[in-house]
């Protein structure tokens, strides 16, 4: 089984840079890899009770559906640390299969082989 790492850093004010990032994590998911969405700036958003409802681009599916799916099918959520701070985003605030995670984290999952794809 291979290890990824998608980064994603769009929450709702770019629908399709958002939305994307799931759905490629999803299919790897589904294809049996073990996937993590780690989300930074703006995205740490759509991690939030909430904040991917209004998520959705034309042609893609409505973020919420996909995140769901994603984390059904095994898929990890982790939302920056550095970037939830300052944005008073706490573990009580997020979705379920969703974490927030260090840099460190990050750094160990790449170190144990993991391939990166930022979108």
């Amino acid at each position: 089984m291979g290890k990824l790492l998608i980064h994603s850093s769009h929450g709702a004010e770019d629908p399709e840079r958002a939305t994307l990032p799931f759905v490629i994590a999803n299919n790897a998911a589904i294809a049996g890899q073990e996937v993590v969405v780690m989300l930074t700036i703006e995205g740490v958003r759509v991690a939030t009770r909430g904040g991917a409802d209004a998520v959705h681009h034309e042609g893609l599916p409505p973020l919420p559906e996909i995140l769901g799916e994603y984390v059904s099918n095994g898929g990890q959520v982790w939302a920056c640390q550095s970037c939830t701070k300052p944005r008073g985003i706490t573990d009580e605030d997020l979705v379920e299969g969703t974490r927030i995670a260090a840099a460190m984290q990050v750094v160990e999952y790449l170190s144990e082989g993991a391939s990166s794809l930022t979108l």
